[in-house]
């Protein structure tokens, strides 16, 4: 193995109306009196103004500052503790998908909270429940939890006649989205009557199912919750947890990730609270403190990643050419000036656009510091490229629309001393930092004796001084990258301090040979990686018997973000 001007959109013109102090009727904006605190349906968003008498209560509830609701087991019992004093009625679903679709959609409509029964968590829901002073309970699906029998339990038989009995409401059939983000932003669209993954075949009318079952649950009034701040969620957030903040008023965002800097138009909804208070759902949004710094990023930092948004991944993809400007033998990049180097890799990202749904961009990966046979005058077995050298290459690629990492061979230097050393380099916002550990070498050791390796603790050095040089220069989301092709050369990886916001942490697959080979490779090194990390792959031109064509490279699950040939 070798190292190697945007439309307005509903959701804007709800946070829009919230700021300003208006009520959305349709596609027109209708000013509310100041003493305006209810006469929304349930199940249908509000707007408040600064000087709404509700503002108060809001802040009180859900504090000034960004906040996590991580709702680990997807139970929805956390959520419906922030956003409800209480409630007359709860909806209970299994957690398989058609029952967590038709739960929402009566949570909803009903203007009650949704709550999953996991099959462990009776306990928790009975307290939830009692807290809410609930008197009547609606299980969807198949599910019996264990729950007081002072309580009037309706069960649910699937039928578009048993929603009508249930809600007094006609069901409006929406066929079901498939992918994670698609089927929440289902759920933040759903309207009275909207009864979600329902067959559009089955008539709605007809005998209801016997009304000792399910008989009429009681609805809650807009009157009986303050109006709700902006909530975030993102694939990973559970169903329940939208719903239940969709039937108290809420107007929910769905990101494609879970962070508020992924899109123009989040950072846009961020920054036009004015620091009002921001609610995101689950724990995929890592922890309160992490997520206030990305906030906090999202409104302080204005430059853009190529293709706009903040973050490097996801939104789009790259690939790239790896190499020095010393020429061909330290890869593809040298083999020709900037110019020419990135109108040839155009010619291979063309290939990779119709596989990928996210703009595929060009790359380069250039060899900063090169590892030596020889110690050199600082005796450290690196040679370290001028800055002045590299930066027509950066300014080709970044010009073209695309991104620069820059890659250290540290030899038996400090990876940190060396990264300094390309310190305005990295204070443009294009331009990432890559750490080759395998040229990474003890005291004692010489290049190609041996497969090199750095600790958790080295490149946690490197990490916060990037991250601190990103922050103090307004910059948006670095990529730092980690090539790694045997465990032994990231040591104690489960050490490394990924609580960053400021960098995209991506693992390097940087294995060649066959199909198998690299496979072998790529899945022992993706065992017990923490999700965070974003995965790229190697083609090597020479080496790889034979090399993946762009189908075969965007086959590999999980898709790689970053694609490199060397």
């Amino acid at each position: 193995m070798s190292r190697n001007h945007r439309p307005m959109t509903p959701n804007r013109r709800r946070v829009l109306a919230l700021l300003c102090g208006t009520v959305i009727t349709g596609s027109a904006l209708v000013a509310c009196s100041s003493g305006d605190t209810g006469g929304t349906p349930p199940g249908q968003r509000a707007g408040r103004s600064a000087t709404d008498p509700a503002t108060p209560a809001i802040a009180e509830r859900y504090g000034t500052t960004p906040q996590v609701i991580a709702d680990k087991d997807l139970s929805g019992t956390d959520i419906s503790e922030l956003f409800f004093t209480a409630a007359p009625a709860a909806v209970i679903a299994a957690p398989d998908p058609v029952s967590q679709q038709r739960a929402a959609s009566i949570a909803v409509t009903t203007g009650l909270p949704m709550l999953t029964a996991t099959g462990t968590n009776d306990a928790a829901l009975a307290t939830e429940i009692g807290r809410l002073g609930a008197g009547d309970v609606l299980t969807v699906g198949d599910t019996a939890p264990d729950l007081p029998d002072t309580l009037t339990v309706h069960t649910d038989d699937g039928t578009p006649a048993a929603f009508r009995a249930l809600t007094g409401t006609a069901p409006e059939p929406v066929a079901p989205e498939h992918t994670p983000a698609g089927l929440l932003r289902q759920v933040t669209a759903l309207n009275a009557g909207d009864l979600l993954g329902s067959d559009p075949g089955q008539p709605a009318d007809g005998d209801a199912a016997d009304t000792t079952d399910t008989g009429k649950l009681p609805t809650r009034s807009s009157d009986d919750n303050d109006r709700a701040p902006l909530v975030l969620a993102a694939p990973g957030t559970g169903v329940a947890a939208v719903a239940t903040a969709r039937a108290a008023g809420a107007d929910v965002e769905i990101l494609d990730h879970a962070d508020p800097r992924i899109s123009d138009h989040s950072v846009e909804l961020v920054r036009s609270l004015d620091g009002g208070p921001v609610i995101a759902l689950g724990e995929v949004f890592g922890t309160t403190e992490q997520f206030t710094r990305a906030t906090e990023l999202a409104t302080t930092v204005t430059a853009e990643q190529p293709g706009g948004g903040q973050l490097v991944f996801p939104g789009r993809r790259m690939v790239a050419y790896y190499g020095h400007p010393s020429g061909g033998a330290l890869g593809i990049m040298g083999e020709r000036n900037p110019e020419e180097s990135v109108a040839h890799l155009d010619e291979l990202v063309a290939q990779y656009a119709p596989l990928a749904e996210e703009p595929v961009i060009p790359a380069f990966e250039i060899i900063a510091t090169v590892a030596s046979s020889s110690p050199g005058p600082d005796g450290d077995y690196s040679n370290e490229a001028d800055p002045e050298e590299l930066r027509p290459y950066i300014d080709a690629v970044t010009e073209a629309g695309g991104y620069a990492v820059l890659d250290l061979q540290p030899g038996r230097a400090r990876l940190i001393d060396q990264a300094k050393i390309y310190t305005d380099l990295l204070k443009l916002p294009n331009v990432g930092l890559a750490l080759d550990a395998e040229w990474k070498l003890g005291p004692d050791e010489v290049p190609l004796q041996q497969v090199g390796h750095v600790r958790a603790e080295e490149v946690n050095e490197v990490a916060d001084w990037l991250a601190e040089l990103t922050a103090d220069n307004n910059l948006p989301q670095k990529a730092f990258i980690l090539h790694q092709f045997q465990l032994q050369m990231i040591r104690d990886r489960e050490n490394i301090n990924l609580g960053h916001p400021e960098l995209a942490f991506v693992l390097h697959a940087d294995g060649h040979g066959s199909a198998g080979d690299k496979f072998a490779t790529f899945d022992t090194l993706r065992q017990d990686l923490d999700p965070r990390y974003f995965i790229a792959w190697k083609n090597f031109i020479d080496e790889d018997t034979p090399m993946f064509t762009p189908e075969q490279t965007m086959d590999i699950e999980p898709h790689p973000w970053f694609v490199s040939y060397q």
